[in-house]
């Protein structure tokens, strides 16, 4: 058994649902639960700074007494949701204090599905600035804090959302990724998340603050997703939200041929992160499931890398000129759909042969608060001191080519989380969260 490192015994969403539909406790308690464990563990962490708990007992007492429908399978459930959202009411600042004035008038999307599944919002969680960073730093609210290391990023840009759930003040949350953004959270405060595949969840509601309010292209390469304890309840968050309709293969594990991408030249792991996936590894392989270490089918990763980092720049400042001043022309934008296009067919190719893609989220555990900079940092990769940003090229396989993962825990380096991201075919996003159920299952047994 692996050692997988946990901070709360409260129960999951689905659990806490049930034990609703019974009886055993009304959506007030629920909820001043919930409030009451962000009231007693936050604030050292952090992880919750917009707080709506008078709107969030309103709605609760609004249930009591009711019968959840079968389409609430989060009836009464309290939850959070990352600050970028829109919830009627509460001010949206991507992270920017000179935002905090900026209220939302209207609900987003997935907040208004989850609100009709049931869930109850009682606050939004913390961002770096422009969710653009693996650390939740920024000067409207402050910094988030890892739980299970003060002085440990979170991670970012979901990392108020990691921290809330794995610090056990919500059993759900949704967050955002287009860098990793769920996925390394996940990884670094050792919970489970889900990168889904792109387009599937609206994101109408999430823009940027400048916009005030005016609705906007839901751009490349960033996706909604949400984050939990357990793979249950990232699969009812999915079936919630997703606006296309899902089917599960149901494929069980030991039929499946998965790939392991353990390292990239672009991005070596550092060996806090390689000694957990090998363990994780060499426990499924002893169990009977078929893990291949090569395959020619692999696209060229150090490639997309550079496409990723490329379109990734340019999404996320909207064009705009970059540090060196330079400006991408509509035929960089075209041909960087070019490339991108390549890749969704290396990848479907690749899949024709595979069931799924096993690699690390990120190639380091949660690091040391660090104020540099993204484009100026620098991290140390097995004693290497090497530029911060190629650790995006563990986000960008499999957001480049529009592909679903989940990201599940499987051990500990030095008493911080690490974890595993399992990514399938596009539109696989059930599989994937069913196959990493069945991992975790063997590996957490």
């Amino acid at each position: 058994m692996m050692t997988i490192l946990t901070l709360t015994s409260e129960p999951g969403a689905l659990e806490l649902a049930a034990q609703l539909r019974a009886g055993d406790l009304s959506p007030l308690e629920a909820v001043d639960a919930a409030i009451g464990r962000v009231e007693a563990l936050d604030g050292p962490i952090n992880a919750v700074p917009v707080r709506d708990f008078d709107r969030a007992r309103e709605a609760a007492k609004a249930l009591d007494g009711k019968t959840a429908s079968t389409d609430q399978p989060l009836f009464g459930v309290p939850m959070t949701i990352k600050e970028s959202f829109d919830i009627a009411g509460l001010p949206t600042t991507w992270g920017h204090a000179q935002f905090k004035g900026n209220i939302a008038t209207r609900d987003a999307k997935v907040v208004q599905q989850l609100k009709a599944a049931g869930a109850i919002l009682i606050g939004k969680t913390n961002v770096p600035p422009d969710l653009s960073d693996w650390q939740s730093n920024n000067p409207a609210y402050g910094r988030a804090r890892n739980p299970h290391n003060l002085d440990r990023s979170p991670g970012g840009s979901s990392g108020g959302a990691s921290a809330a759930v794995a610090a056990g003040m919500v059993s759900c949350e949704f967050g955002t990724d287009i860098g990793g953004s769920v996925r390394v959270p996940a990884h670094f405060c050792g919970v489970w998340g889900h990168k889904s595949s792109w387009g599937l969840i609206s994101k109408h509601g999430h823009d940027h603050p400048a916009m005030a309010g005016k609705d906007a292209h839901d751009g490349v390469l960033s996706i909604a997703g949400p984050i939990a304890r357990n793979a249950d309840d990232l699969d009812a968050l999915i079936r919630i939200t997703a606006t296309l309709p899902l089917q599960a293969a149901s494929k069980p594990l030991k039929e499946c041929r998965i790939l392991l991408v353990a390292d990239q030249e672009v991005s070596p792991v550092d060996a806090a992160v390689a000694r957990p996936l090998e363990e994780a590894v060499r426990t499924l392989e002893a169990t009977g499931i078929a893990i291949d270490r090569s395959s020619d089918l692999l696209p060229d990763l150090e490639a997309q890398h550079a496409d990723y980092m490329r379109m990734l720049g340019i999404a996320m400042v909207r064009g705009a000129p970059g540090p060196d001043g330079k400006q991408a022309t509509a035929t960089d934008w075209f041909n960087l759909l070019d490339a991108q296009a390549r890749a969704e067919i290396a990848w479907a190719q690749l899949y024709e042969t595979y069931d799924f893609v096993i690699a690390p989220p990120a190639p380091i555990v949660a690091f040391e608060h660090d104020d540099t900079p993204v484009r100026d940092r620098k991290i140390t990769i097995n004693g290497e001191v090497r530029d911060f940003a190629e650790v995006f090229a563990w986000a960008g396989i499999s957001t480049f080519p529009n592909l679903p993962s989940t990201v599940l825990p499987i051990g500990e380096s030095g008493g911080l989380p690490t974890g595993m991201q399992v990514i399938g075919r596009r539109w696989s996003d059930l599989d994937c969260i069913a196959i990493a159920r069945e991992m975790g299952a063997i590996l957490h047994h």
